[in-house]
C-alpha cells in the first residue's frame, strides 16, 4: 500500500510515497504487461502485479538509470544536482558518488542503454 505524506517545501506541500521508486516503476511495468489497460489481457491485474512486480526490477533499474540526468527542460524547472542525487538514492547508490565508476567496466557497444562519448 502506498501512503503519501505531505512535505512542506518552499511553501508548497509535496506528496511523498512510502513505496520505493524502484518498486513503483517495476509495478507500473508489470501492470502494463499484465493489465488490459496496458498490453495485457487481465481485467483485474492487482494480485498478479503484486506477485510478479519483482520480475520487472531490472527493467525498472534501466528506466531509472536513463533518468539520472535531467533533460534541458527538467533542469530549467528545478535543481539538476538534486534530481541526480534523488535518482541515485532510488537506485540504491551513494548520492554523492556519481555514476562514472558504475559504467567504466561496460562495453558501450554492447550496452544499448548506455550512451557513448
Amino acid at each position: 500500500m502506498e501512503v503519501k505524506l505531505p512535505l512542506q517545501r518552499k511553501g508548497q506541500a509535496m506528496d511523498i510515497s512510502v513505496s520505493p521508486a524502484l518498486e513503483r516503476v517495476a509495478r507500473v511495468l508489470a501492470a502494463r504487461r499484465i493489465s488490459i489497460n496496458g498490453a495485457g489481457d487481465e481485467a483485474s491485474a492487482a494480485s498478479e502485479v503484486d506477485s510478479t512486480w519483482r520480475d520487472f526490477e531490472e527493467d525498472a533499474i534501466a528506466v531509472l538509470k536513463t533518468l539520472r540526468e535531467p533533460d534541458e527542460e527538467m533542469a530549467a524547472a528545478g535543481d539538476a544536482a538534486i534530481w541526480s542525487r534523488m535518482i541515485a538514492v532510488a537506485l540504491g547508490q551513494d548520492p554523492g558518488a556519481g555514476h562514472a565508476a558504475e559504467t567504466e567496466d561496460l562495453d558501450i557497444g554492447s550496452a544499448p542503454l548506455i550512451e557513448g562519448p
